[in-house]
Formats: C-alpha cells, structure tokens, sequence
C-alpha cells in the first residue's frame, strides 16, 4: 500500500491543465462495444479505474491500440462470450464501479450479459435498481444467481416504450440508452441525467448512427438502429479536478490558472467556491484563482447561514462537497453542507477534526463547518484516504497544514487523479510518493 508523505505550509503557484473527464472515460469506453468498427478516443485520463476497465475489454477480446498519449483506439469484433460468462471474468468486474456500463451495451448487442455486483468507493449504499428496471421496461429479463453472486440479464429482442426512471442515475441513464439504440421502435426516457457527460455519450452515439434526441434535457427520446459505425470522440476535462484544483489554490495557493476547463459545462461549479468567498475569475476559457489572504462565507438573502448541498445536474455534483468542506475549514463565516445522496462520505471528516478544523458532524447526511479566517491553521496528522473525493481532500488539507502529514492509501486517489503528486510539486507542493 502506497503514501503520500506532503510536506505542508508551502504556496503553490503557476499554470495547470485538467485530465480528460474519468466518468465520461468510463462510459464512452463501454459505448465501443456496440460496434465493430473503430473506435478512437482522445484524451483518455492515465488513472487506475480507466486503465482497469481498459484492460477488462482487451480481456474480453477488444482490440486496444495506444496511439498516442491519452488517445486509444477500440474493436470490438470478435468479443470472447465464454469468458463473459466466466467466474475470472466476474471476479474482474466485482473490482471496477465502472464495469457495470458494460451490461447496456453487451445486452443490446448480444442479447445477455453476466455482471457481478460492482466495487467502488465505501461511500454508503449504490443501488442497480434503476439499471435494471430500465432493462426490464425494455423487455429483458434478469435474476441473481445467489452462488456466483452475480446478475445474468437476457433479451432476445428490446423493444422501445416509455420509461419514467425512479431517478435520476448517472450510470443508470447511461446503461439504459447503450441498451436502447438497438432496441426497436422508440424508447423514452423520462427523468434522465442530463450532465455534460451523458450528453457527450449521445452525441458520439449519434456520430456513430443512432437516433437520439432531447439531449441536454431529462426528456430522451431514442429511435431504434439496426448497427452503429465508428467514430472519433474527444474527453471533456473532468470537471471533479476542475473543482479540485480550486480548493487547492484557494487553500494554499499564490495565483493559480487552471487551462482549458470547458467553462460551459462546469454548471454552478465556480458559484459554489464563490459562495465560500473564493475569487474565481474567468479569463476566456481558463479560471484564475488569485492568492486568497481572506475569504468571507456570503449568506442568503434573509441573512440565514449559508447552505450547500448536493443535487443531480445541474445542482452541485456531490463529488465536490468533500473539497467545499475543506476549503470552508479557513473561512471567515458558517456553513452547513448537506450531503443527500450518499450515506457515508461526509465521515471522513473526523480526520479533519483531528488536524484542528471546526467541524460539527450532525447526521451521516449534514455537518456544520465554523471556518478559522487563516487565524488558526490546520496541523499535520497521519491520515487514510477512504474514497478517492476524500482523498483529495485531505491531500489539499495536508498541503495547508502546519508539519508533515502523511496520507496511506492513496491508491483511492490514483483511481481518479493522474499523476497526481507530479503534477502539484511542479506548482511547488512538497509531496514524496512512498511505496
């Protein structure tokens, strides 16, 4: 197991670039499996979850081509069905949260898919239901197979209906639109996710031939095709290190510019920092984030403490509150941050407690953050990243603190932020990798 030795107190300055998008990666990479033609994407993250999922295809008989940094190009012509429905096989995607967007696409081009139960971040209860009632109300049919611990779905033909999805899933929504671009005649979504990552899936679904329309919206609306051809597809930046990358220079930063960040599908993203008092300017298609001496928590109209929560797009993205928390710990002012979607991630916060942050933990759901305003800094502590959003969290925590910290299993940050430590020292953090 890996550590991250961060030698805090040091002001980081200079320019930085985001990876491409790691759950749009995750999605678009499935998609590959409803052709057979190739399939070329760009600007492909370098991170633990995406390789994995990479190397699952090429396992299950896609060929993968490297050819270039970021860019891969994907086949899916002669895909290995024996060793889809092997225990390896299961055990493999038992390991990747990702691996579950494989059953739309394997459903509807091959009529069955064997999935295990996927892994993840130990951030509380992650349901399929909603995957597979989508798969249902097009007319699959699936059971668990209790000694495997597996689900096998089945389809000998999909066909289009309405369908009013019980929420608004990410994941589900994604699964759920592989599944129906095959499916004949004309599927409707209703309460679909509409993030910029599912709008990406459907443009480059277009690109490849389908029919979808709605995009954008929680309305989609899906005519059946019979094949779909190759493309070439470009990532989004991800806009989870977008944010990331805010906390940090509002935390201990001495003027930061963050290149490239597609500001039009960040969402309310730079509102919510600035609702904490961090300056963020926009400068054509990059943020500067000046040095922030002081920031003051604005409150609502009626004077009430201010209150951030999550909420699907184009609410705030719940992987962000973590960072939010953090940067609110040096504050002038209050906040409660109300984490609704997830019943365990805001327990990381009893590591900030203990390097002197004023935190009131209320339910598993809210916690109450009194900021410093600078006057008391936070101190060192040897710490463990329990999820990957935690985990940079605590990592721009440890940057701020007074003394070294030291942050063991890091491997939860390697699955979502590449090359990380690299790419911070350049800006002048003080972060040893320890194997």
């Amino acid at each position: 197991m890996a550590s991250f030795k961060i030698e805090g107190g040091h002001l980081l300055s200079g320019t930085i670039t985001p990876q491409g998008a790691k759950n749009e990666a995750l999605q678009v990479i499935c998609a590959t499996l409803l052709t057979s033609d190739k399939v070329t994407i760009h600007n492909i993250p370098d991170i633990r979850d995406v390789n994995n999922l990479i190397q699952l295809l090429s396992d299950i008989g896609v060929k993968v081509e490297k050819t270039g940094h970021g860019s891969f190009t994907f086949q899916a012509d002669a895909l290995n069905m024996q060793y889809l429905q092997s225990d390896q096989f299961v055990e493999k995607c038992a390991d990747l949260r990702g691996s579950v967007m494989m059953i739309g696409p394997l459903l509807s081009r091959m009529g069955k898919a064997v999935v295990a139960k996927p892994g993840g971040d130990k951030i509380g209860r992650r349901r399929l239901d909603t995957h597979f009632l989508g798969f249902k109300y097009l007319g699959a049919k699936f059971h668990r197979v209790e000694d495997r611990n597996v689900y096998e779905i089945s389809a000998k033909h999909l066909k289009g209906t309405y369908m009013l999805l019980d929420e608004a899933s990410v994941t589900g929504t994604a699964n759920i639109i592989m599944a129906a671009v095959f499916a004949e005649g004309t599927t409707t979504i209703y309460n679909a996710a509409c993030e910029p990552y599912i709008q990406q899936l459907c443009h480059m679904l277009n690109r490849m031939g389908a029919n979808i329309s709605g995009i954008g919206s929680n309305l989609l609306t899906i005519v059946g095709v019979k094949q779909l051809n190759g493309t070439d597809h470009r990532l989004l930046p991800d806009m989870i290190e977008v944010g990331s990358f805010i906390g940090m220079a509002a935390m201990c930063g001495d003027g930061i510019r963050i290149k490239d960040v597609s500001l039009k599908d960040l969402g309310i993203i730079p509102e919510a920092f600035r609702r904490l008092g961090v300056s963020v300017q926009v400068e054509g298609d990059d943020l500067y984030i000046p040095r922030q001496k002081h920031y003051v928590v604005d409150s609502f109209i009626d004077g009430t403490i201010m209150t951030l929560a999550d909420a699907p797009w184009p609410g705030l993205t719940p992987d962000l509150l973590s960072v939010l928390i953090v940067v609110a710990t040096q504050a002038r002012g209050s906040v409660l941050f109300h984490q609704k979607m997830f019943e365990s991630r805001l327990f990381f916060v009893d590591k900030l407690i203990d390097m002197g942050a004023q935190i009131i933990l209320c339910d598993p759901h809210r916690a109450v953050v009194v900021g410093h305003e600078r006057k008391k800094t936070l101190r060192a502590q040897r710490m463990s990243s329990p999820d990957i959003r935690a985990g940079i969290a605590l990592l721009i925590a440890a940057m701020s603190a007074n003394g070294t910290s030291t942050i063991s299993n890091i491997e939860q940050i390697d699955r979502g932020y590449e090359n990380i430590e690299a790419r911070l020292n350049a800006l002048g953090a003080k972060i040893e990798r320890i194997d």
